[in-house]
């Protein structure tokens, strides 16, 4: 099995997507958005997806999607919620070296705008403090490398996963 991937993980609204796009055209790597392969299978939205199955099934699909990602020199960017899914993370674990993009939770709140929008997977009264509290030691737990995303452009980002990964 390859280890030749670079997994991004992070709360939403870390710069997965961004960044992962720009890694890849740097690193000559295709890019993978995990969100865009549930929407894909699913024929709807995330937030419609969160509608109809409730979080719970959101992540159930969203584990088998990520656990079933088959792929050989790719930037993968992930649903802030991939971490829920233990059988996927190991799979991730597998196939590459997934990199953690940190930001504060005031940092993460001044970018992300209305929630249910995103497709956020938010329990019944919790709020993205809450929200951030819960998910910070997932994204700690499963990381290979944290890079501290605060006050960092994306050519910087991009730069430090290289320096890290490569």
């Amino acid at each position: 099995m390859n280890k030749d991937n670079i997994i991004l993980i992070g709360m939403p609204g870390a710069g997965k997507s961004t960044v992962g796009v720009v890694l890849a055209k740097k690193l000559g790597y295709a890019f993978v958005d995990s969100d865009l392969i549930i929407q894909s299978k699913e024929g709807r939205l995330l937030h419609e997806i969160i509608s109809k199955r409730g979080i719970e099934g959101f992540w159930k699909i969203e584990e088998t999607v990520n656990a079933s990602i088959e792929a050989h020199r790719c930037v993968i960017a992930t649903g802030g919620s991939a971490v829920y899914g233990a059988k996927a993370m190991e799979h991730f674990k597998q196939i590459g070296s997934i990199i953690y993009l940190q930001l504060s939770c005031d940092a993460i709140a001044d970018r992300l705008g209305d929630l249910s929008e995103r497709g956020v997977t938010l329990k019944e009264g919790q709020g993205l403090p809450e929200l951030y509290d819960e998910r910070i030691p997932l994204y700690e737990k499963y990381a290979d490398v944290t890079i501290d995303c605060e006050a960092m452009t994306i050519r910087e980002i991009v730069e430090q996963i290289k320096e890290k990964v490569m």
